[in-house]
C-alpha cells in the first residue's frame, strides 16, 4: 500500500498593533468600527496623494524578523502589486517584493517525541486591502482596513500534518504577543493564515501541484480544512486524477472547502518598486535601539524552566503560553525561595482561575508576586491553613492590602490549639449520634464530613489535620 506525506507551507497575514495606518494617520485598529469611517485620501487612493511610512512599522517589523531568526536587511524598497479588486481603491497594493525587509530564519516547533525545524523564506510589510460582504442585494465594500500595517510571513513547504500547521500557528499566536507587536487575534483578522497543501509518496523529495486554502478564522478550522485537503488529494492521486492549481474557499457554517478561483502567478501581479517612497534604511545604529531591550523569548524561556526549576513539561507550557505570566512566576519564586513546583501548582491552580474570572493578565493583578509568595510561606508555617490561604487571594486582590495585614485585622490566623479544637468536634460528635453510628459501622468517609463541621464552627480557622486527629481520637 503506498504512503503519502503532506507537504505544507503557510502565509501568514500579522496586522501590528500600532496605532496608526502603515502610510498615514488613521486608526489603524478599527474592529467593531462603522464601515468607512476610519480613512482619509491616503488610504483609500485618492489621486494626487503621498504615502508616508510609519516608524513603529519598521521596528516591530524588525523585532519580529529578530525572534524568527531571520536576516534583517539593511536596505529593503517598497513595490506596487498590480491587481484589479473591489477592495483595493488604488488598483495595487504597496508590499515589499523581491527587497524585503528579512530573509531566511526559521522556528523550532517542539511536537510530541520530535522537533520540526520550519524555514522561513522571507518576512515583509504591507498594506491591507479593504473587506467586500454582500447586503441589501448588493456587494458592499467597507475600506477602513486599507492601509492596515501587515507582516507577510512566508514559510518554507516544510509543514506535515494538520496538527503541526496548528502548532505552528500556537507558537507564532504566543510569539506575536509575547514581542508584543500584534494582538494576533484570528477572529479578529489579526493573524490569517493561507495554506499551501500538496502530498507525494513518502520519501519522495519532489513538491507537486499544490492548492491554497484561503478565508480561514481560527486555528481549529485551518487544521480541520488542512486535514479535508490532504484527504481529498490522496483520494483523487490514487482514482488516476491529477490535482489542479486552486485557490479554495473554506466554509465555516458547512466545513467544507470549495474552488473559488485559479491560482494567480508572480507574473499576472507585474511588480515595480514604488515610486513615491524612499528607500527603507536601516543602519546599525536604529538597528541597535529597536533591540536594546529584546525579550528572552517563550520556547527558549520553556527550555530554562524545565531545566533551571525542574519542572514538568505542562508547567512550563502554561506558564510560558503569555510573558507577563511567565515574568510573574519568576518573580514570585524569587520571593519564595523556596519549592518553584509548589509555586506552580498555585498559580496555574488559583492564580490562574483569578485571572480568568476577572479577565485580566497577571500584571494587572493587585495580587503581585510577592504577595503571593507572602500567602504560600504563611501556609507553609501554619499561620492559615489552604482554605483561608486560597480565600486571600481574593481577599488581596478586592483590597489592595498586604496578606499579612488582612489576616491580622479579621483574625483569620488559623487555629492550632488542641484544646480549642477538642471543644469543637465534642460538642459536634455529642450533637450528632447517627452519623457517629454510621462512622463507627464502617462509613470512614464520614470523617471528612465532620472535618468540614469543625472548619465551619471556627470558620475556616481550625488547623484540619489536628482536627481530623482529634476526631478520629474522638470517634473511635
Amino acid at each position: 500500500m503506498i504512503e503519502y506525506e503532506a507537504v505544507i507551507g503557510l502565509e501568514t497575514h500579522i496586522q501590528l498593533n500600532t496605532t496608526t495606518k502603515i502610510f498615514c494617520g488613521c486608526k489603524a485598529d478599527s474592529w467593531g468600527d462603522p464601515p468607512n469611517t476610519n480613512i482619509c485620501p491616503v488610504c483609500s487612493g485618492m489621486p494626487g496623494v503621498l504615502p508616508v511610512l510609519n516608524k513603529a512599522v519598521v521596528e516591530k517589523a524588525v523585532l519580529l524578523a529578530k525572534a524568527m531568526n531571520a536576516e534583517v536587511q539593511t536596505d529593503s524598497y517598497f513595490d506596487r502589486k498590480n491587481y484589479f479588486y473591489p477592495d483595493l481603491p488604488k488598483g495595487y497594493q504597496i508590499t515589499q517584493n523581491d527587497q524585503p525587509i528579512a530573509i531566511g530564519g526559521f522556528m523550532d516547533l517542539p511536537m510530541e517525541g520530535y522537533t520540526r525545524h520550519v524555514r522561513i523564506h522571507k518576512l515583509h510589510m504591507e498594506e491591507d486591502a479593504g473587506k467586500t460582504k454582500t447586503g441589501y442585494g448588493r456587494r458592499l465594500v467597507d475600506f477602513n482596513r486599507c492601509g492596515v500595517p501587515l507582516i507577510e510571513m512566508v514559510t518554507e513547504p516544510d509543514l506535515r500534518s494538520a496538527d503541526e500547521v496548528a502548532a505552528y500557528l500556537i507558537r507564532l499566536r504566543q510569539l506575536l504577543r509575547w514581542l508584543d507587536v500584534s494582538e494576533a487575534d484570528m477572529e479578529k483578522g489579526h493573524l490569517r493564515a493561507d495554506a499551501n497543501v500538496s502530498i507525494r509518496v513518502k520519501g519522495e523529495t519532489i513538491l507537486n501541484e499544490k492548492t491554497e486554502i484561503k478565508n480561514v478564522n481560527s486555528i481549529e478550522s485551518l487544521r480541520s480544512a488542512v486535514e479535508k485537503e490532504i484527504k481529498r488529494q490522496i483520494k483523487e492521486v490514487e482514482a488516476g486524477n491529477t490535482i489542479e492549481a486552486w485557490t479554495l474557499d473554506w466554509d465555516e457554517d458547512t466545513q467544507t472547502l470549495s474552488k473559488m478561483r485559479s491560482k494567480e502567478t508572480m507574473a499576472d501581479y507585474r511588480y515595480f518598486k514604488d515610486p513615491d517612497l524612499l528607500v527603507v534604511h536601516l543602519d546599525e545604529a536604529w538597528k541597535a535601539s529597536i533591540l536594546v531591550d529584546f525579550p528572552e523569548l517563550p520556547l527558549a524561556r520553556r527550555e530554562r524552566f524545565i531545566s533551571e526549576y525542574e519542572l514538568p513539561e505542562y508547567d512550563a507550557d502554561i506558564l510560558t503560553s503569555e510573558r507577563s505570566l511567565s515574568d510573574y512566576f519568576e518573580q514570585a519564586n524569587k520571593a519564595y525561595g523556596e519549592d518553584p513546583k509548589r509555586l506552580s501548582n498555585w498559580l496555574m491552580n488559583d492564580v490562574m482561575r483569578l485571572l480568568n474570572e476577572l479577565d485580566l493578565e497577571a500584571r494587572d493583578l493587585k495580587v503581585t508576586p510577592e504577595y503571593l509568595a507572602e500567602i504560600i510561606k504563611m501556609v507553609d508555617a501554619n499561620t492559615v491553613n489552604t482554605s483561608t490561604g486560597k480565600s486571600l487571594l481574593e481577599k488581596v486582590q478586592q483590597s489592595g492590602k498586604s496578606p499579612k495585614e488582612i489576616v491580622e485585622v479579621e483574625g483569620l490566623a488559623q487555629v492550632s490549639d488542641t484544646g480549642a479544637i477538642r471543644e469543637i468536634a465534642a460538642r459536634i460528635v455529642a450533637e450528632n449520634p447517627d452519623n457517629v453510628e454510621k462512622y463507627r459501622s464502617g462509613k470512614d468517609s464520614l470523617i471528612g464530613w465532620f472535618v468540614g463541621q469543625v472548619m465551619r464552627e471556627s470558620r475556616g480557622k481550625a488547623d484540619p489535620n489536628l482536627a481530623r486527629e482529634v476526631l478520629e481520637e474522638l470517634l473511635k
